[in-house]
């Protein structure tokens, strides 16, 4: 088998809360932060090489403070996204300063993938069990694309309204759409609701979410190229605003050529740090995995 590469979407580093950059936040009971247990759970289940995708700008602080943290472990290579890089039209957007979203990010990585990979988010919080799954799907991949979902309520957040990709799926388990909705929260009563184009939507705490946690076969590329230049070609010259994620890439797919994309729920609990106030619950959750014997730590 080639190269089991772990493509990280990193290009947000530098965002906020307070006076820190979130994604430099100690969290771990040994100072480790969430990238830490990220590639440390990739690497348990078959990863021999991490990509980061990151802006330009941005290099030195990245590669001094996270990459040199990987470095030590395992391969580990970089991809820069700028706007300017797209493979249609790339003349036409000349003051376009906005990402063009995680689609244009993935595929700034077209020449330095050559087998399969998965594509997470770099400030986010998947656990082991969830790698697992991942890492055993693109070992013997029974389809071009995967998405680790998570269960609804095992995503919440308690300190604000968190937007989400509710999962449907057919019998068979593959995705048949994944419909952004917005503003979801749990309410007093009990009951979780969202707005899902414009409607309001009860949810449930089973259903399934994506989370950007994805695993694909190398021609996947092929499909996320021709799903973005139309995507370019359909705009108005410089455009400064529109993007396009992987989900709707994959949606895309499905609705337009029946892509098969297998969803596989997990049990794992997901986080983040979107608030500030959330910090001490994250570095409650993880002080627990250590308790249970699911991390040590230090991780290495």
């Amino acid at each position: 088998m080639s190269e089991l590469t772990l493509v990280v979407l990193a290009a947000g580093m530098g965002s906020r809360f307070g006076d820190r950059i979130k994604q430099l936040e100690p969290l771990g009971p040994s100072g480790e932060l969430l990238i830490d247990y990220s590639v440390h759970d990739a690497l348990k289940n078959g990863f021999t090489r991490v990509l980061f995708i990151i802006r330009k700008d941005i290099e030195e602080l990245f590669k001094s403070t996270i990459g040199a943290r990987v470095e030590r472990l395992v391969k580990t290579d970089y991809v820069f996204q700028s706007p300017d890089q797209l493979p249609v039209r790339a003349a036409d957007f000349p003051s376009r300063t906005k990402p063009w979203g995680t689609a244009q990010a993935l595929w700034c990585c077209k020449n330095a993938l050559n087998g399969e990979f998965a594509v997470i988010n770099a400030d986010d919080f998947y656990g082991a069990a969830a790698f697992k799954l991942l890492g055993d799907f693109l070992k013997k991949p029974t389809s071009i694309g995967c998405s680790v979902d998570f269960k609804l309520a095992n995503t919440l957040s308690e300190n604000g309204v968190v937007n989400r990709g509710i999962c449907c799926t057919n019998d068979e388990h593959f995705l048949t759409l994944v419909e952004e909705t917005k503003g979801i929260k749990r309410g007093e009563d009990g009951v979780i609701r969202g707005t899902y184009n414009g409607e309001e939507r009860i949810l449930h705490d089973g259903d399934t979410v994506s989370m950007s946690m994805w695993g694909f076969k190398a021609e996947f590329m092929d499909i996320l190229e021709r799903q973005i230049s139309d995507f370019l070609n359909a705009l108005p010259a410089d455009e400064p605003k529109r993007e396009l994620t992987i989900a709707e890439c994959v949606g895309r797919e499905i609705t337009q050529n029946d892509f098969m994309c297998l969803d596989i729920p997990t049990d794992s609990k997901w986080f983040g740090i979107t608030y500030e106030s959330e910090v001490e619950s994250a570095r409650d959750v993880l002080k627990n995995y250590v308790a249970k014997g699911v991390y040590k730590t230090p991780l290495s």
